[in-house]
């Protein structure tokens, strides 16, 4: 009795493993925790510390911010096609997942022949002649005896899977994006306005050295360095208005509107957000549980894992069984009746040993596929630390360049007011009113941009710890409607 179940039994043995290796979750060694510009451990900040929020852009406290982030996530368009990659790579899950159960087609045929004289020597025409009606139920299966389609399935699976964090990857990039564009344009509008404003202070200097020209107290070069400062501070206004066209136009095409869609409403000059709270970045290893990049590169070495498994099956013999089950008859209405029936069941071995060169060379393409995997998994987790690192870094460094800044601003300004305070007295010259205005100019144009800088910096740190982005998805199909 056992000699005629060992094939079965062979075969379910084989059924309880699959050809090529398991995926494991890489180990890499990670510091414990991350080291701030100080060089000191960071814990907790203070009392204002807040998570990793997904909408960290709330935290901003501009409402028009949050609706062009809400756009973005609805209409964008790079968002819109890593949707329909997702939903290609679920399609192509769901058709793969299929390979595991009996295939059944059905099929129907209607013939009608005539053979020669020849053939059928002394018969009649009519005798020559031959009808033939049939339908049939087909079924095949593949018994998946050494893992080949449950490899199959488990790689579709994967790569739905690195799909979906590939999604929510974008959606990241994308709101950092949208973030740091609103940012720098509310930047570059307070930068023009700094220039516009030091244009009217040097208009009121022209004016004044104009006016001791015309008494004779000033000289022609006086006033031809008082009006080619004045002139160089409008051309940088005009660059800065440019810059907030640009950037106007490059938020539009984020919230996936037309480039000049926003031009009326974003134009109106607004304050800098103010900078939100600096989040607990918590540990490195906290940080490669949310960063979906990582998950996606983490998913596709296990695909590609999953593949060296397919290959290798193919060292085996592939065991498919089928069937038929059908009814033939002359006529249409004799199909199905008593003694029409046919079937047919049938095993069929295929092996490719005889071309195990090939399957070989496939095996090795499939460990080095699995090899770059796991390089990229590495290179994603390295550049996930690298950026959480350097945002705290270089966000320690912006709040305290704020400082500097405002107060380099602030005591620039009063030192312009003096030097033209001095100058109308007749106790310094020229000279030295147009430097402190140029003085006066850089600084306050620098304290700008490192207010931008540090709005900057916050966002970039929030998009390099990722964490608990809404399950939200953009439109599968058209243009969102403008709110």
């Amino acid at each position: 009795m056992i000699r005629p179940l060992a094939p079965a039994l062979a075969a379910a043995l084989l059924a309880a493993c699959a050809a090529g290796p398991d995926h494991v979750r890489p180990d890499l060694p990670v510091p414990a925790r991350f080291v701030r510009a100080d060089a000191q451990p960071a814990a907790p900040l203070d009392a204002l510390a807040v998570a990793a929020d997904a909408e960290f852009w709330r935290g901003f406290g501009d409402p028009l911010l949050t609706r062009l982030v809400e756009q973005a996530l609805a209409a964008n368009h790079d968002l819109r096609i890593a949707l329909a990659n997702y939903d290609r790579a679920e399609a192509l899950r769901g058709g793969t997942r299929l390979d595991a159960w009996p295939t059944v087609t059905a099929d129907a045929a209607a013939s009608s022949s005539r053979a020669s004289a020849e053939q059928l020597p002394g018969a009649s025409r009519d005798a020559r002649d031959t009808d033939g009606r049939e339908a049939n139920l087909r079924l095949a299966w593949e018994v998946d005896v050494v893992g080949r389609v449950r490899r199959g399935i488990e790689a579709s699976r994967a790569d739905a899977q690195a799909a979906q964090a590939d999604l929510q990857a974008m959606q990241v990039a994308i709101v950092g994006d949208l973030a740091r564009s609103y940012v720098s344009l509310r930047g570059l509008q307070a930068r023009a306005q700094v220039a516009r404003d030091n244009a009217d202070n040097q208009r009121e200097t022209l004016g004044l050295v104009q006016a001791r020209f015309d008494a004779g107290r000033d000289t022609a070069f006086d006033v031809a360095r008082a009006r080619a400062q004045h002139e160089a501070t409008l051309a940088q206004a005009e660059a800065l208005d440019a810059e907030v066209g640009v950037a106007i136009h490059r938020i539009a095409v984020l919230a996936g509107r037309m480039p000049d869609a926003l031009d009326a409403e974003l134009s109106v000059a607004a304050s800098l957000p103010a900078v939100p709270d600096t989040p607990d970045p918590g540990t490195p290893g906290d940080l490669l549980r949310r960063r979906p990049d990582v998950a996606a590169a983490e998913q596709r070495l296990h695909a590609a894992t999953a593949r060296i498994g397919v290959a290798t099956a193919d060292l085996f013999p592939r065991f498919t069984l089928g069937a038929l089950f059908g009814s033939q008859a002359a006529r249409v209405g004799d199909l199905f009746g008593r003694d029409s029936e046919t079937g047919r069941a049938a095993l069929g071995i295929d092996w490719s040993f005889l071309d195990v060169g090939r399957v070989r060379a496939r095996i090795r393409a499939a460990d080095a596929d699995a090899d770059a995997a796991l390089a990229q998994y590495e290179r994603s987790v390295l550049l996930a630390l690298r950026d959480t690192g350097d945002a705290l870094l270089r966000l320690d460094h912006a709040r305290v360049e704020d400082v500097h800044l405002q107060r380099a601003a602030d005591d620039s300004a009063e030192a312009a007011r003096l030097a033209r305070v001095r100058y109308r007295s007749g106790a310094s010259g020229l000279l030295e009113v147009l430097d402190a205005e140029r003085t006066r100019l850089s600084a306050q144009d620098a304290f700008a941009a490192a207010r931008t800088r540090a709005a900057t910096r916050a966002i970039d740190l929030h998009q390099a710890l990722a964490g608990g982005w809404p399950a939200r998805l953009p439109q599968r199909a058209g243009l969102a409607a403008a709110p």
